[in-house]
């Protein structure tokens, strides 16, 4: 007689450790070595843009490396000075130290490109929210005008603010940010649309939590992935619109030491010493170049497809 024997295998009820949103995105972004690259170039220049304004004493690091030399001072007996110790990147046409100036405007186009971003994040999130939420007239009114917005050239718009208020630094951080928030109101407006198709928004709009809570703890925790990658994105595109009208003489005007303004300088005599737009086109297009690598990779590591 045949016995059956019972074969008991052991199982495995160990359940992989689940990580948060922002820690496995986090570990995705390491992944990217473009946007680690890119990230480490922005950390670099913001350290050495903030080192530039510091006061330092003689003989001091940031001294003996030139980083904090007066970006206005003039030695016209030293003018189109070729690369030295004294001067890492020459001199321009009135001897002024092309480096010290190259870190003082990195302080000036990138405050203005990060900055910009908060008030661009103000006006667009929350027209964006309250027309998603509220829908109705409300979303229709508000999305007329930003259509209204969205049909006028963003540069135009900009040079016809600057011009009526005059250049200068504040004139345009302003003029950005009233005319780039279209894009962001209108993903933050979608984002919230098909957030409120879920069903825990549906049970809480239910149970009667108010609009105010509900927007707080549901709406704007899960609309910030797609929110921070498109401001990330805005950032190069600020950079660059501050250098063209620094460049076109209506945005940061001399003798500070903008990079539009300096590739305004050297433009008169590329053909006397390219370097005079060269450098400071290099650092325009690095700086543009780095947060749009980070920009990707933020792109990447929010996506929830992508998900462990």
């Amino acid at each position: 007689m045949a016995t059956a024997i019972g074969i008991v295998q052991q199982v495995d009820w160990d359940v992989p450790e689940q990580t948060g949103l922002w820690s496995d995105a986090w570990v995705r972004f390491r992944r990217n070595p473009l946007a680690v690259a890119g990230l480490a170039v922005i950390v670099a220049m913001i350290v050495l843009a903030i080192g530039a304004r510091l006061p330092t004493n003689p003989g001091g690091l940031w001294h003996v490396l030139h980083l904090t030399g007066d970006p206005v001072q003039q030695e016209v007996t030293n003018t189109y000075a070729l690369p030295s110790l004294q001067h890492p990147l020459g001199t321009d046409v009135l001897g002024r130290d092309q480096l010290s100036r190259i870190l003082y405007g990195a302080s000036i186009s990138l405050t203005i490109g990060i900055v910009v971003q908060f008030l661009i994040l103000i006006i667009g999130g929350v027209i964006g929210m309250v027309a998603g939420y509220f829908g109705g007239w409300i979303d229709n009114l508000l999305m007329r005008f930003t259509d209204i917005m969205y049909a006028f050239p963003d540069l135009l718009l900009v040079l016809v603010f600057v011009a009526a208020f005059g250049p200068s630094f504040w004139s345009i951080f302003i003029a950005l940010g009233l005319v780039y928030w279209v894009g962001l109101a209108r993903l933050v407006r979608g984002q919230v649309l098909s957030i409120k198709e879920k069903e825990y928004v549906e049970a809480a709009i239910m149970s009667g939590t108010s609009p105010f809570k509900l927007i707080v703890k549901h709406l704007v925790p899960n609309s910030l992935g797609p929110v921070i990658v498109t401001l990330t994105f805005g950032i190069p595109a600020a950079i660059f619109t501050e250098a063209a009208l620094s460049f076109l003489g209506i945005g940061i005007r001399p003798p500070e030491p903008s990079w539009g303004v300096m590739i305004e300088d050297g433009y008169a005599g590329i053909f006397a010493d390219p370097r005079q737009v060269i450098f400071p086109g290099i650092a325009v297009a690095l700086t543009m170049l780095s947060f749009t690598f980070v920009g990707d990779g933020l792109r990447d590591a929010l996506d929830p497809r992508m998900r462990r």
